[in-house]
């Protein structure tokens, strides 16, 4: 798989992808697609959840983020993520967590972090999309103004929307992105 940045100042560097079914990345298309519609990311914080390969992170830090926590708790996926921020020089503004979603939104939420993005690109149709939504509620970590930007199945759209509202829906094949904002 040719997997590689398409936009911002890592543009068309080459990615490590998964060797692995259990990883997913973003099709280039659709993180092209996404960060168009997100727009300038000049000195926001992210989130990656669910990382995998770290493309939308990646992504996020190429396009001007000052900073990303990629979370993933498998080993498989953390190596990639390791691989790949040393191959395009994001390791200084770049934190990884080793844990699953649920436990790094509430470790992250108790030591006071907000971020004004978050990815949630969980393993499809596995009930994980409300569940991260409800922890993330729970343990709030969306600024404001804040976004997330939850990539699903059609099987498992975002139903748990307490506090936030569907800002934009978009479809790319068996793909679909629901852009959700925090309260304005």
């Amino acid at each position: 798989m040719g997997l590689k940045i398409v936009g911002g100042e890592a543009k068309g560097r080459k990615l490590r992808g998964p060797k692995t079914a259990q990883i997913r990345p973003a099709t280039s298309r659709v993180r092209k697609s996404i960060f168009d519609i997100l727009g300038d990311l000049s000195g926001l914080a992210v989130l990656d959840l669910f990382a995998g390969t770290g493309s939308m992170g990646l992504e996020a830090l190429s396009r001007g983020a000052n900073s990303v926590c990629f979370v993933d708790q498998g080993q498989a996926a953390i190596s990639l993520l390791f691989k790949n921020l040393e191959m395009t020089g994001f390791m200084e503004r770049s934190r990884i967590l080793k844990k699953s979603a649920a436990a790094a939104v509430e470790l992250l939420s108790k030591k006071g972090a907000r971020f004004d993005i978050i990815f949630l690109d969980p393993p499809y149709d596995r009930g994980l999309v409300d569940a991260t939504l409800r922890k993330i509620n729970r343990f709030p970590l969306l600024t404001d103004q804040g976004q997330i930007v939850c990539e699903h199945s059609p099987r498992e759209p975002p139903t748990f929307l307490d506090g936030l509202q569907k800002a934009d829906f978009r479809k790319y094949g068996q793909t679909l992105v629901t852009f959700l904002s925090g309260k304005a």
